[in-house]
Formats: C-alpha cells, sequence, structure tokens
C-alpha cells in the first residue's frame, strides 16, 4: 500500500487516535493511507468481539465500499428476515421485515455484528498503524505547537494532532471541552444489552416485547452463534452514579424494571443476571457547538452521538471519520480542515439525531396511547418507515479525495 502524501501531513504527520471501535479504526485507515503517522489507543486490552447488530445504511455503505469491505462484510450479513412484535400479555401483534422498521433497503444495507465491523475496520491498518492496548489518555496538553500526552501507563509522548473517538463518554472531549453534562441531551431511558444462552426459537430474526415504556428484545441471527438481549426502560431521571459504576447494582437496577412472568420476560431478567458481558448505559446523544479546540478534534459518538434508538450511530462514525481525513489531506492547517469537515458533517449528523426525540421510538413507545398508535401502524405496514429516516440516511454526499476508490487499497 503507497500512502498518498497529503498537504498536511507533510506538516503535521503525526497523529494519536484516541478509541479503536468504529470511527477510530475508520479514520485510521484514511489518515495513513494519505501519509499521515497514526496511533490508536485504546483502553479495551483487544478488541470487542460479537455484540448486537449494526446497520450500515445510506452513505455509510459507500464509505465501506471504498474501502473495499463490501466483499467481507456481507459475508458477515447476519440477516435478519422479521422481527416479531408482541405486547403486554405475551401474544404477537404484529412481524414485518426490518427494513420497515428501520427505512432501510432491502438487499442494500449490510446488517453485521458490531464486532465483524470493528475487527474488519482494524485488519485494515493493524501492519500499518500503532495500536496502544489497554491504555489510555491521562493527561493532555495542547501547547499550540504539538500536544503533549501522558498515558496512564506512565509513558509521555509529543503529537502533532489528537482526534477522540472515544464514544459517548469520551474522556478527550472532557480533558479538552470540560464536563460531559453540558454536551448530553439525555432522552430518559436506559438499557442493558447481554448475551443469551439459548435463542427461544428465534433463528435469523428479533422479537420485541412492549409494555408502556418498556422494551424486552431478542436478536437471534445463525443458530451457531449467542443471541442478543436488550431490557431497556423510560428513566425520567439518570440512574443513580453508582449504578453506572457497578454491575450488580446495574443487574437489580434493570432486574427491578421488568417484573412481568409473561413471554421470555423472566428467562430474559435471569441471563441479564449471568451474563458476562452486560453493557449498561442510557439514551444520550451528544450536542456540541463546535467539534474542535486547537489541535484537537472530535469525531463520532464522541462529537455527535445519535443515540441507539436512532439506529445510526455506526453509520454516522463512518462517515464523519472519513470526511474528516479526507479535509486533513486537502488542507495545510489543521485549524481548516477542522472547519471544513465540521461544515460537511453537522447538517448529517443533526439529520439523524432528529430522528430521536422524547417520545421514544417504533422499539420504545413511552406511554400506552404512543404504544396503541405503533401497534395500529404494524398492522399497515407501509406506513412505518418514513421519508424522514430514509433521506437522513443518504442526507449528505460523499466528497471525493484524492486515494478514494484506489485499487490497492481494496482487500
Amino acid at each position: 500500500m503507497n500512502p498518498i502524501r497529503s498537504r498536511m501531513a507533510s506538516h503535521a504527520h503525526k497523529v494519536l487516535i484516541s478509541g479503536a471501535s468504529i470511527a477510530g479504526p475508520c479514520l485510521a485507515y484514511w489518515l495513513q493511507r494519505y501519509g499521515f503517522h497514526v496511533t490508536v489507543v485504546e483502553k479495551s486490552s483487544s478488541l470487542r468481539g460479537g455484540g448486537y447488530a449494526i446497520d450500515i445504511r445510506g452513505t455509510a455503505r459507500e464509505v465501506v465500499d471504498r474501502m473495499g469491505l463490501i466483499p467481507r462484510l456481507t459475508l458477515a450479513h447476519v440477516n435478519t428476515e422479521t422481527v416479531e412484535f408482541i405486547n403486554e400479555q405475551g401474544k404477537q401483534v404484529a412481524s414485518i421485515r426490518p427494513e420497515t422498521l428501520t427505512g432501510g433497503v432491502e438487499g442494500h444495507d449490510l446488517e453485521v455484528r458490531r464486532g465483524d465491523l470493528a475487527a474488519a475496520l482494524y485488519d485494515l491498518v493493524k501492519d500499518s498503524v500503532v495500536f496502544k492496548f489497554n491504555d489510555s489518555i491521562a493527561t493532555l496538553n495542547d501547547t499550540g505547537d504539538n500536544v503533549a500526552i501522558t498515558f496512564k501507563n506512565g509513558t509521555q509522548e509529543t503529537y502533532d494532532l489528537v482526534i477522540g473517538a472515544d464514544g459517548l463518554h469520551s474522556k478527550t472531549r472532557g480533558l479538552v471541552f470540560g464536563p460531559e453534562d453540558q454536551f448530553d441531551r439525555y432522552f430518559g431511558f436506559a438499557f442493558a444489552g447481554f448475551s443469551l444462552s439459548q435463542n427461544f426459537g428465534y433463528v435469523h430474526s428479533g422479537a420485541i416485547w412492549n409494555a408502556p415504556g418498556r422494551a424486552a428484545v431478542i436478536y437471534a441471527h445463525d443458530p451457531k452463534d449467542r443471541p442478543t438481549g436488550i431490557l431497556s426502560f423510560a428513566q425520567d431521571e439518570k440512574p443513580p452514579t453508582d449504578t453506572h459504576r457497578n454491575p450488580e447494582a446495574q443487574r437489580d437496577f434493570v432486574a427491578s424494571k421488568f417484573p412481568e412472568t409473561a413471554w421470555h420476560i423472566p428467562a430474559l431478567v435471569n441471563a441479564m443476571r449471568e451474563a458476562d458481558d452486560l453493557f449498561f448505559d442510557v439514551v444520550s446523544q451528544i450536542r456540541m457547538p463546535i467539534w474542535s479546540k486547537g489541535r484537537v478534534a472530535l469525531t463520532g459518538d464522541a462529537a455527535h452521538a445519535t443515540s441507539f434508538l436512532s439506529g445510526q450511530g455506526s453509520s454516522c462514525a463512518l462517515v464523519g471519520a472519513y470526511i474528516l481525513a479526507g479535509e486533513m489531506s486537502k488542507h495545510e492547517k489543521h485549524e481548516d480542515a477542522f472547519a471544513a469537515y465540521e461544515k460537511i458533517m453537522r447538517p448529517f449528523a443533526e439529520q439523524n439525531q432528529d430522528l430521536v426525540h422524547e417520545g421514544g421510538s417504533m422499539v420504545l413507545p413511552r406511554t400506552q396511547e404512543m404504544l396503541d398508535a405503533r401497534n395500529e401502524k404494524l398492522r399497515n405496514p407501509s406506513s412505518v418507515a418514513t421519508t424522514v429516516q430514509q433521506a437522513a440516511h443518504i442526507g449528505i454526499e460523499l466528497p471525493d479525495y484524492p486515494v478514494a476508490g484506489l485499487e490497492d487499497g481494496k482487500l
């Protein structure tokens, strides 16, 4: 692979990216193609495998196509054929194609496990980018000429630029822009995700049980894989701080919200209690007035988290990383590159953020009235997906940058 030396790379060639999930490795791929020397630091000890399925649709599919990843991701496609909706008593309300719910395009969108996408991105850059796993940024000092970093392991290094791609609760954002609360838009929901040891009879399909303000979800893909369970619920006030830090408190808190004995609720609660991969969080977005400061910029959820109710977090991360790297390749000054990136990306990010509102979603209606209206829509599937959803997925024209689509970038 022969990187093309960009304008900025000749001046600001050394870049640190914090976060090795989706946005980070995607950004690293494009930056190293433009001639930047890239290091990625990740607090986890390794890539996180498996996980719930995510959709790559619209403009984001074009990004992975330009990276040569379509063949690999097509093989990883989990192909959810139907989503079944269950009422509070455990009876079926409707069964529909997932694209009907999401506004996607059948036969075009890619649905892959989050870990499969992360692994595909990592494999593209593992031999050309330095990865520092089990580490993180402890202190950050932007001197104006460079950024001095002290890592958690005690080592020190300087970089020309630092990019925070470290998610909803970005530490990079906190170090540079201040506490998360000032940028957090909380939607009044919390959720727990976890793996299941049985598929409850579902294969290549999903099921969503609803009561007002609550949802229990099963997603089962290939029979040899562990299905995913999600328990989500309305929570007007953010869960207590201790709940976020204590896994047992998380389990007790979530279990208290699902006392029912109908359907598979008791089994899902038990599975949540026993899961070794429990992930607990709140439904929030990050809304910031600006995504860069000095020699530090943010991308992905760190800059513009759309929340998992939008279904667009990973797609926005891929598009944003591609554009940020491309603008860095075009401009000699980092200030100009960061400003151009934000000008192009912000309308798309905000359009996708606007898909979510306080009333919940098709998956998680907050009130009985909203739930009844949702169920009525499900009985007429043509009325479910909206043109607003579909427009958001393709709400940006992907710029062409010098190396986009070169054959030696293909797998």
